[in-house]
This record gives structure tokens, sequence and C-alpha cells, in this order.
């Protein structure tokens, strides 16, 4: 445990924000799946929200932008398919 007001306090701060930053990933990922797992009816729909949600992460930096591209990408290709 750290001892010093400032190493306490950073390390109350890096908890929360990863709790934040995890809580991200995870709407991310969970709107990527169902999109993949869509009906063709729903899934321009599905796509877009999950598109939203990748670039929400990229805002945050949760993601970097270049993954974020990478993710789009992948997604656009499997739903043309």
């Amino acid at each position: 445990m750290p001892q010093k007001k400032s190493a306490i306090k950073r390390l109350k701060q890096s908890k929360v924000l990863n709790e934040k930053n995890r809580a991200v990933k995870s709407r991310m990922s969970t709107a990527i799946k169902k999109a993949e797992g869509a009906s063709s009816e729903e899934r321009d729909a599905r796509v877009r929200e999950a598109v939203s949600a990748i670039d929400r992460a990229s805002k945050h930096r949760v993601l970097s932008t270049q993954a974020a591209d990478r993710k789009k990408s992948g997604l656009m290709k499997r739903k043309d398919a």
C-alpha cells in the first residue's frame, strides 16, 4: 500500500479510471457481438451501434485510433460477407 498522500490519491484515481475503461470496453465488445450475431434485416442498425461504440471508446482513448479503425474495418468486411 502506498504511504504518501499523493500516491494514495493516485491509486484511488487509477481504480476509478480502470472501472470506467472496463465499462467502455465491455459496452463496445457487446455491441460488436450483437452486430455479428444479428439477422440480415437488423444487421445494418446493429453495425451502426457497434461503430458508434467503437468510436466512443476511441474518443475516450480506451482504444487507439488505429485499433478502432481496424475493428471497424473487420466489422464492415464481416457485414458485407
